[in-house]
C-alpha cells in the first residue's frame, strides 16, 4: 500500500466549487462509486464533507487511470488533480459538488477495502443487528455522520450559553459510592479494597449538590450516567445528560433561563424559531386532561370526565366502577362517526393492551342519528347530554373508558395518541415545549408498603405543604418541573432541600431512618452543616434531545457506539467473560456455568 507522503490534503471532497475550477487540489477519501466508461474512469470520492467527482484518463495520469482500474467500493484514495467545470448537460443537482469535477493526475490507493456487508449511503434497509455490528461502516454513510455533527453543534451551543451565563463546567466522579436513586447501579468491584465496590453514576446528584455547598454557584457538566433498566427505543444503559445546578435562585429564573437556551440551540443548529415563554400546566392538570405527565401538545383532544353525569345510572358496567372509586372519561375525536365497527374492535382491542376491561363509543352521525353500543342502557336523552358535555357536534366520534383513574389515564391516554395519528393530527414538524409542574412529592409502593420519593429525597417540598409530611405524604407536592418535547420528556429538575430540618422530616416520610440516611447520604448530609446555600437543578437528556430535534425515532441513531435493547454492544460483543486471573484479584468467585460445561 501506498502513503501521503508529500500528498497534503487542499480541503474536504464535499467543498470543491466552482471558485475552484483551474486550481490543482489534493483531495483524500473512500470510494463511493466507481465507473468504467472504457477511455474514461469516473469515481465519487467522499470523505464527512461530501462527494466530488473525479476523473482519470490516460490523457492527463496515465498510471493513475491505470491504478483506477483495480480501484472497488470502500478504497481508501488520495489523489491530486485540476478542478474543471462540468459541461452544462453532465451537471448533477443532487449533489453539492455537481457543477465541477477534479481531473487526476496522480492517485495513490492508501488502502483497500473488503465488500462492505451494506452500501455506504442513506435510507438502507438493513437489519439493525447488521448495522450494530459494523458500526464503523454504518456511521460513513452521510445521514448518520450528519446526526453526529448536529449532536457536536447542540453540544457547543449550549455550553456557549451556559458560559455566556458565568456556568462552569466542571467534572464529577466516575467511580463512586451506591446510594439508592431509582435504578439499579451498574457495580465495579475494587482491587485495592476486597470485597468492596464503587458504583457508576446513575447521575451526579449529590456531587452537583456539593458542588453548591462549595460556592461554585453555577454548574454544569455535559455528563455521562449509568443505569442498569430494561431498554428500550430512548433509553440506554449509558447516557449523556446535560446537568446543572445554581444557587440563590428560584423556579421560574430557571425555566427561563432554559427557555432562552433552547431558543439559541434551535435557532443555531436547525434554524427553526422558538416561540418563548413555554406554556406551563400543572402535573394535577396534565394527568387529569390528557391521562400523561409529559402530554404532547401538537393537537388537543383532551379528556372528559363524565362520572358525575353517570352518578345515578343503572347500567352495571358503569355503576360499578363509580362505586369503587373509579371514573369514567372520554374523549372526542372530531369528524370520525363513520368509523367502519371493525376498527371500533380493534380499539376495544388496543385498550386492552393497557389495562381497559372495555370501551364504550358514541357516534354523532351527519344525518342525527346515533351509532352507539350502549344506547340501550342509558337512554337517548343522557347519551345526547353525554354528547353535550364532550361538546361534541355532528360527525364527531365520542370514545369512553371505565376503570380505575390510573388505569383510563393510561388507556384513554394511549387511545388519545393512536386516534390522533389516525386522523393525522400531529405536524411531525412542529416542537411543542411544556413546562410541566407541581409534581406529587412522593408515590406510595404497594410493593414496598411505604411512600418513597417520586423524583429523589433531596426535592424541596412546596412551602404550604410542608405541614403534611407527617401526617398525609400523599398531599405534598414538590417544586419540581419537567420540561416535555412532543410528548417526551426531555429533562426534569427540582428545588433542593438545603436545610437539615426539613431534610430529616422528608427522610422520615419515606421511612429512612438517621443512621440509614447517614450511611447512605452522610457525606452530603455532613456538608449541609457547614452552611449550604439555596439551590435547584435540572438535567436534560442530551441523546434525546438530540433525537427529538432531528425527528429521529430512537437515540441509537444519535450515539455513535449504542447497545441493542439487551444491553449488549454487537461491536465489540460486550459484555464478555474475564479470565480466571481478572476474577481473583478482585476477590470474586462465579458459580454460573459456562455453556460449553453444561453441554458435557
Amino acid at each position: 500500500m501506498e502513503t501521503m507522503t508529500g500528498m497534503h490534503r487542499s480541503c474536504g471532497c464535499g467543498v470543491v466549487t466552482k471558485e475552484d475550477c483551474g486550481k490543482e487540489l489534493t483531495l483524500a477519501g473512500w470510494v463511493n462509486t466507481r465507473r468504467d466508461h472504457g477511455g474514461l474512469i469516473f469515481i465519487d470520492l467522499r470523505d464527512r464533507s461530501g462527494i466530488v467527482q473525479i476523473v482519470m484518463s490516460p490523457q492527463y495520469g496515465e498510471e493513475a487511470f491505470h491504478k483506477a482500474e483495480d480501484v472497488r467500493s470502500e478504497y481508501v484514495l488520495v489523489v491530486k488533480g485540476v478542478v474543471r467545470e462540468r459541461s452544462a448537460d453532465t451537471i448533477n443537482p443532487k449533489m453539492a459538488t455537481g457543477e465541477v469535477e477534479v481531473v487526476v493526475s496522480e492517485m495513490r490507493v492508501l488502502n483497500k477495502a473488503k465488500t462492505p456487508p451494506f452500501y455506504v449511503e442513506d435510507g438502507i434497509d438493513v437489519d439493525e443487528m447488521v448495522r450494530l455490528k459494523y458500526r464503523y461502516i454504518d456511521l460513513r454513510r452521510p445521514e448518520m455522520q450528519r446526526n453526529l455533527i448536529m449532536r457536536h453543534k447542540i453540544i457547543h451551543e449550549i455550553r456557549e450559553f451556559l458560559d455566556g451565563h458565568d456556568f462552569l463546567e466542571i467534572e464529577t466522579p466516575i467511580l463512586t459510592k451506591s446510594t439508592p436513586e431509582g435504578a439499579r447501579d451498574y457495580l465495579v468491584p475494587s482491587r485495592v479494597n476486597p470485597g468492596k465496590f464503587y458504583a457508576l453514576p446513575q447521575s451526579p446528584q449529590l456531587f452537583k449538590q456539593l458542588l453548591m455547598v462549595s460556592g461554585m454557584e453555577r454548574y454544569f457538566q455535559i455528563a455521562r450516567c449509568f443505569r442498569d433498566e430494561d431498554l428500550r427505543a430512548d433509553r440506554q444503559p449509558e447516557f449523556t445528560q446535560l446537568d446543572m445546578e445554581l444557587s440563590f435562585e428560584n423556579q421560574d429564573f430557571i425555566l427561563d433561563l432554559m427557555e432562552h437556551m433552547m431558543q439559541r440551540v434551535f435557532k443555531n443548529v436547525l434554524n427553526v424559531d422558538i416561540p418563548i415563554p413555554f406554556k406551563r400546566i400543572t402535573w394535577d392538570d396534565a394527568m387529569n386532561l390528557y391521562g400523561s405527565d409529559k402530554p404532547d401538545l401538537r393537537f388537543d383532544m383532551h379528556f372528559y370526565d363524565i362520572s358525575d353525569l353517570l352518578r345515578d345510572t343503572e347500567f352495571k358496567v358503569f355503576r360499578n366502577v363509580l362505586d369503587n372509586g373509579g371514573v369514567v372519561k372520554a374523549i372526542n375525536v372530531k369528524n370520525d362517526s363513520d368509523i367502519p365497527r371493525k376498527e371500533l374492535d380493534g380499539l376495544v382491542d388496543y385498550v386492552g393492551r393497557y389495562g381497559a376491561k372495555g370501551m364504550a363509543w358514541i357516534g354523532f352521525n351527519k344525518d342525527d342519528t346515533l351509532k352507539c353500543q350502549i344506547t340501550k342502557f342509558l337512554g337517548e336523552e343522557k347519551v345526547r347530554e353525554i354528547g353535550k358535555f364532550c361538546e361534541a357536534e355532528k360527525g364527531d366520534l365520542i370514545l369512553i373508558i371505565a376503570d380505575k383513574p390510573k388505569i383510563v389515564a393510561q388507556a384513554l391516554g394511549e387511545l388519545r395518541l393512536e386516534m390522533a395519528r389516525r386522523m393525522n393530527l400531529i405536524d411531525e414538524n412542529e416542537f411543542c415545549f411544556r413546562w410541566v409542574t407541581d409534581f406529587p412529592m412522593f408515590e406510595y409502593s404497594e410493593e414496598d408498603k411505604r411512600w418513597v420519593a417520586e423524583h429523589h429525597p433531596f426535592t424541596a417540598p412546596r412551602d404550604e405543604d410542608i405541614e403534611y409530611l407527617e401526617t398525609n405524604p400523599g398531599k405534598v407536592y414538590a417544586k419540581a418541573y419537567d420540561m416535555v418535547l412532543n410528548g417526551v420528556e426531555a429533562g426534569g429538575g427540582s428545588l433542593r432541600i438545603y436545610q437539615e430540618e426539613l431534610q430529616e422530616k422528608v427522610f422520615k416520610a419515606i421511612g429512612i431512618s438517621k443512621d440509614e440516611a447517614q450511611e447512605k447520604f452522610g457525606f452530603l448530609l455532613d456538608a449541609f452543616q457547614y452552611g449550604a446555600p439555596p439551590h435547584a437543578g435540572i438535567a436534560l437528556g442530551l441523546d434525546r434531545l438530540v433525537m427529538l430535534m432531528l425527528h429521529l425515532g430512537s437515540i441509537r441513531d444519535v450515539i455513535a457506539f449504542p447497545k441493542t435493547q439487551s444491553a449488549i454492544d454487537q461491536l465489540t460483543q460486550a459484555p464478555s467473560e474475564v479470565v480466571e486471573k481478572q476474577l481473583k484479584e478482585l476477590h470474586i468467585k462465579t458459580d454460573i456455568k459456562k455453556e460449553s460445561d453444561l453441554l458435557v
